[in-house]
């Protein structure tokens, strides 16, 4: 036997059950650097306190992490439910994890954008226009909490709307729904920087995501699959 033969790639499932792990492992790392904050907000959030939980940035992924089961049951439910009208169980399964995955991810940044800073209705409305002037005093967390804001909507966008699924259009929508971010901002006065800034980071974030869901994207020629399919014909 020669041993000169180069070793072939793993297979396809091999690669795919490491790059689970290694994300479990990732997300199991992050959670343990950060279950102390978590851990303070909790009895406020058990309690049902709105001060302490629901306005703060702990109380809210906490919140989040507590609803994560909830939102696996409910896209169950709606896999099922399209599976039994006749749907494929891939298409069923892609069509509500995309649907439940847009809401759960993007709802509690929009909720941590849209929390008032230390004067709202009284300090001066503050508008940046001008490009890349604010990303220094972002800072790194502020840059990656941008890149957050709209990462859920541009991956799972395109995997259940067909006329989503490409580049430019996930520019436009993560855009878009970053200018009316900042605009509600400004007219609510939340004591908030309406930044052009922003809507760069964010729209940059809504891409990245889109790209990652890049190989589960779907296809227009997909569109029509969204009638179920007819019950088979009886025999005899």
């Amino acid at each position: 036997m020669s041993h000169d033969a180069p070793l072939s790639a793993p297979p396809r499932r091999t690669r795919g059950i490491v790059l689970r792990s290694l994300a479990v492992l990732g997300l199991a790392s992050a959670l343990f650097v950060i279950r102390g904050p978590l851990l303070m907000s909790a009895p406020r959030c058990m309690a049902g306190r709105w001060h302490g939980c629901y306005d703060t940035f702990n109380g809210v992924v906490l919140m989040t992490l507590v609803a994560l089961p909830m939102a696996v049951l409910v896209a169950w439910a709606l896999a099922y439910r399209r599976h039994a009208a006749g749907f494929g169980s891939a298409l069923a399964w892609r069509t509500s994890l995309a649907e439940v995955g847009m809401v759960h991810g993007t709802v509690p940044f929009l909720w941590l954008t849209m929390m008032p800073g230390l004067a709202p209705g009284v300090a001066p409305r503050r508008v940046s226009l001008v490009p890349l002037r604010d990303l220094v005093a972002m800072g790194t967390l502020g840059i990656v909490g941008n890149l957050l804001v709209f990462a859920a909507l541009g991956f799972f966008a395109p995997m259940r709307f067909a006329a989503l699924a490409s580049v430019p259009r996930i520019l436009a929508l993560g855009a878009g729904c970053s200018v009316l971010v900042e605009v509600a901002q400004y007219v609510l006065w939340l004591d908030r920087v309406s930044s052009v800034d922003d809507v760069l980071v964010n729209a940059t974030g809504a891409v990245l995501a889109g790209l990652a869901s890049r190989r589960w994207w779907r296809a227009p020629a997909e569109a029509s699959s969204d009638a179920p399919r007819p019950a088979p014909a009886p025999v005899g």
